[in-house]
């Protein structure tokens, strides 16, 4: 089909806004990047504005793996996201199959239960109760346990569970399939989908745990990786993490910047890496609850 002028012009214009919004979203982030591999003499030299290097250098990634603060923030987050997407996707799916079967006694109090949490918030001073009361004070578990499941996830993978055929569940059951044995070998199986773009929202809320680490944590030895990275950016004088850090970056001859921009890139790459093994399950997951014809 041959356009005419006026469309060709007003395409032109929307490829010309398009790029430009894209060429001002990726350019922090590629400078991040290029900095963060970036050598100390040619970052000093150009004032530290620099597009391509001359001179790539690890020496600012070396020097984060190298300090004890930074690899014990990391493995907190790592078992932030692994252990807690884990538990927090067995917890949310289990009580969406439940409520979705209308066998269950109480189902419409439950609903109602978790519909009020999502319209009533407790502030602040209530769950930190809660926590000091379980004697979660300054321990990873205040990070999780407090979060487990999320009363929208809850509501979304039950609709998502309503959509499989209770056929299936009365025939496992024929066969002599327990409500467990149905639920992890049938139903789960079929909830792919589902499970991995939940699994990506909780992955990515767990590997951000900032807030809930201010309020509960106190020892920085357990602290998530983004404390460190929020002292290394605030305070340019200071060690990866602050005062509980020996080594010092003006030790290391490695400008503060470079250093910097090496933890963001780490701290991003994880959730930048698992995201496209999860692309063709995440489309699908995100249509929950929408309306089919």
């Amino acid at each position: 089909m041959k356009l005419s002028i006026g469309s060709r012009l007003f395409n032109a214009a929307n490829y010309a806004v398009l790029s430009l919004i894209g060429i001002v979203t990726l350019f922090p982030l590629y400078y991040v990047l290029v900095v963060s591999f970036t050598d100390s003499h040619e970052f000093a030299e150009k004032n530290g504005f620099i597009l391509f290097p001359t001179n790539w250098s690890l020496a600012a990634y070396e020097y984060l793996f190298s300090t004890s603060a930074f690899i014990n923030a990391a493995a907190v987050s790592t078992f932030l996201a692994t252990v807690g997407t884990a538990l927090s996707l067995i917890v949310t799916a289990a009580m969406a199959f439940s409520l979705s079967r209308k066998r269950l006694r109480g189902r419409q109090f439950m609903l109602v239960a978790i519909v009020i949490t999502l319209l009533f918030n407790p502030g602040i001073i209530p769950p930190y109760l809660v926590v000091k009361e379980l004697g979660l004070i300054n321990s990873v578990w205040s990070l999780i346990i407090p979060v487990l499941t999320s009363g929208w996830y809850v509501i979304l993978m039950k609709s998502f569970f309503d959509s499989i055929p209770v056929e299936l569940e009365e025939a496992a059951m024929i066969d002599g399939s327990t409500d467990l044995g149905t639920f992890f070998r049938i139903v789960l199986p079929l909830s792919a989908p589902a499970l991995a773009a939940f699994g990506l929202f909780y992955a990515v809320a767990y590997w951000n745990t900032f807030f809930s680490a201010v309020l509960y944590i106190n020892d920085f030895a357990k602290v998530p990786l983004q404390i460190v990275l929020r002292n290394m950016l605030v305070d340019s004088s200071t060690s990866t993490g602050g005062s509980a850090a020996v080594e010092m970056i003006s030790e290391q001859q490695i400008p503060t910047q470079t250093i910097k921009m090496a933890a963001v890139v780490i701290s991003t790459l994880p959730i930048v890496c698992i995201y496209p093994f999860l692309q063709k399950h995440f489309t699908k997951g995100v249509m929950l609850g929408s309306v089919k014809g």
